[in-house]
């Protein structure tokens, strides 16, 4: 018999946890100080932040916060007390949902406590043993996690290939009819890691030739795709042809929670049956309040979603004219591809923050094949032009530096002419301090610096 925490132990922090003794806060779990928006500071020093999902610039818009503190002081943060279904129903949580669903253009919406929760729970409810699944290789973890709860078939298809698809759903047509079965497609509107747009017009064009349902995660599309941000399946024209539609709040919204729409009467099956939802706390007043006054901006301010796109056209542009890749992205994620183990990584956003104050995510192995980087840039509408031109330099400065070699962890000439250390990322630490919560004060102390 073998002890949990033993095997646990043994292999503490997992594929990304493995790095945790030197990535941990600063490559991971960084702390961004200063009001949400392109200018924070991290480690005391001002940065130009391209890593928030804040597309709209509604995190800190003045009426915003005045919802929100309004929301706060007349109602707090324990109202509604109670899942809905018991006492944490109000005509804020349905007024709310009323409006979201006339946005998107649905006939009915359900508020949902956190998003992730949330497409766990929508897949949960929408399938039984028999009923077959067909879904997008590069399909969020949430929607990966719901699968799991599936206790049928499913097939995946390739990353936005159609004939893939075409095929997948051969093979499940013919096993749903074995099984008395049904056959649910689940997709993205927008995949945020490449940024590209799920190819939602040729997957309803299929119903033609097959029957199936069709289930969208558009948490990237809402308030950035479509007409006035009502999201990538307005974007298309199919918004019929979908037949439930996810969104959430985390993003455009600037907020916490999420809302699944569709025709009334399976949002009142949901209702009854999400089980995360059933058995969950309402989501708190203060949000609701504040999700009705971000919601009232996107539908009356259409010029927020238009200087997203000025943002984002000049940004992506401008990384295309000077050579950089930036894959396939017809939405605001921009991924820059570079080519680079861990050490260069690592050296890289060190230099990219700490020499020309420029902050964005960065993705390696194992999250992506070895060999490759990924700096994962998110414009906004509360960026400047000025911002765009500032991160073109810096993104030149240290891709020359990447491709001459300057970034090896074994080079002479790694740190040489730097205004401050590179950190050298194969260093290892006693897993025994990782354990006790020394971690942060590791990373400043006992991590070897290059220069």
């Amino acid at each position: 018999m073998v002890d949990i925490f033993s095997r646990l132990e043994k292999n503490a922090g997992g594929p990304i946890g493995q790095y945790m003794a030197y990535a941990h806060g600063y490559f991971a779990f960084p702390k961004l100080e200063g009001e949400i928006g392109p200018h924070m500071r991290f480690r005391g020093k001002e940065m130009l932040n391209w890593s928030l999902n804040n597309y709209l610039g509604l995190a800190n818009h003045p009426e915003v916060r005045k919802a929100d503190a309004e929301g706060a002081a007349q109602f707090g943060m324990a109202a509604p007390m109670g899942a809905r279904m018991m006492s944490g129903q109000t005509k804020y949580h349905e007024q709310l949902e009323r409006e979201l669903a006339e946005f998107v253009g649905k006939e009915d919406a359900f508020l949902l406590n956190f998003g992730y929760q949330g497409m766990l729970s929508i897949i949960d409810c929408l399938l039984t043993p028999r009923d077959v699944v067909v879904y997008d290789a590069e399909a969020h973890a949430c929607i990966i996690d719901g699968l799991r709860l599936h206790k049928g078939k499913r097939f995946v298809y390739g990353h936005n290939d159609m004939e893939s698809l075409r095929l997948q759903l051969k093979h499940a047509t013919e096993l749903a009819e074995e099984q008395n079965g049904g056959v649910l497609v689940i997709t993205e509107g927008v995949f945020g890691m490449k940024g590209d747009l799920g190819k939602l017009d040729e997957i309803v064009a299929m119903k033609k030739d097959f029957q199936f349902r069709l289930l969208v995660d558009d948490a990237h599309g809402f308030g950035t795709m479509g007409k006035g941000g009502r999201g990538t399946a307005s974007h298309f024209g199919v918004v019929d042809g979908v037949d439930v539609l996810f969104n959430t709040f985390a993003k455009s919204m600037a907020g916490i929670g999420a809302f699944v729409s569709g025709p009334r009467w399976l949002i009142n099956l949901l209702r009854y049956n999400m089980r995360s939802q059933l058995y969950a706390k309402s989501l708190p007043m203060p949000m609701v309040i504040g999700a009705l006054k971000r919601l009232e901006l996107i539908r009356n301010h259409p010029e927020y979603q238009e200087k997203l796109w000025v943002i984002v056209r000049a940004l992506q542009n401008g990384l295309r004219e000077n050579g950089f890749n930036i894959g396939v992205t017809n939405s605001p994620v921009t991924p820059v591809f570079m080519k680079g183990g861990i050490p260069e990584a690592t050296n890289l956003i060190v230099d990219l923050r700490e020499n020309h104050g420029v902050f964005c995510s960065i993705v390696v192995y194992p999250v992506i094949p070895k060999g490759e980087i990924i700096l994962r840039v998110i414009p906004t509408a509360a960026h400047t032009l000025d911002d765009v031109n500032f991160t073109l330099e810096a993104f030149k400065s240290v891709r020359d530096k990447l491709e001459s070699g300057y970034y090896a962890s074994d080079s002479d000439a790694c740190g040489r002419g730097l205004q401050g250390p590179l950190i050298r990322p194969i260093e290892r630490v006693n897993p025994a301090k990782v354990r006790n919560g020394s971690v942060p004060d590791l990373f400043y102390g006992e991590v070897r610096l290059l220069g």
